[in-house]
């Protein structure tokens, strides 16, 4: 990557860069695809790269990668990046209603019985109420539709993350 002022953990030798964008995105095919594609010519091309592995890993990986997602309205426990970035991306969640909450919380149980996982949406930049409408929305959904929607949702988490990762 060019000097960008930017924290470049692309450089790192493999195994610890594999460590860091690990809370990018938990798939071990999508860590892969991004370190082999490097050096980077800048920040565009890595965002790039790694936003288009995320949409074309296959559902056993995007399931690999969901399996590292909290529910929507239940706080990340401990201290890793990942967990710490899952409850700023869900902070709206925490200062909503009670009556919101509790919505979450029942859609939620019913979207795992209909799709078995958790419900995956890019909670950055959304209200609690957003969040919802789209959880009922997406409980509409056929199986293939709501695989598409994951992995498009997974896609834009990924990358946000990574922007965050590599500003330090």
């Amino acid at each position: 990557m060019t000097n960008t002022g930017r924290l470049d953990v692309l450089h790192l030798p493999d195994a610890q860069a594999a460590e860091q964008l690990r809370a990018c995105n938990a798939s071990p095919v999508w860590i892969e695809q991004v370190l082999a594609h490097r050096p980077y010519a800048d920040l565009d091309s890595v965002l790039d790269t790694a936003e288009h592995a995320a949409r074309d890993l296959d559902w056993s990986e995007v399931r690999r990668a969901l399996d590292a997602h909290p529910r929507i309205g239940e706080r990340a426990e401990g201290g890793s990046t990942e967990a710490q970035w899952s409850r700023r991306e869900q902070s709206t969640v925490a200062g909503t209603d009670a009556r919101t909450q509790e919505l979450l919380r029942t859609r939620n149980a019913e979207y795992e019985r209909r799709f078995g996982h958790v419900f995956l949406i890019r909670a950055a930049g959304r209200s609690a109420e957003e969040m919802l409408t789209e959880l009922d929305r997406r409980l509409g959904n056929d199986e293939g539709r709501e695989r598409a929607e994951v992995t498009e949702q997974l896609a834009q988490i990924t990358r946000l993350r990574l922007q965050t990762l590599l500003a330090g």
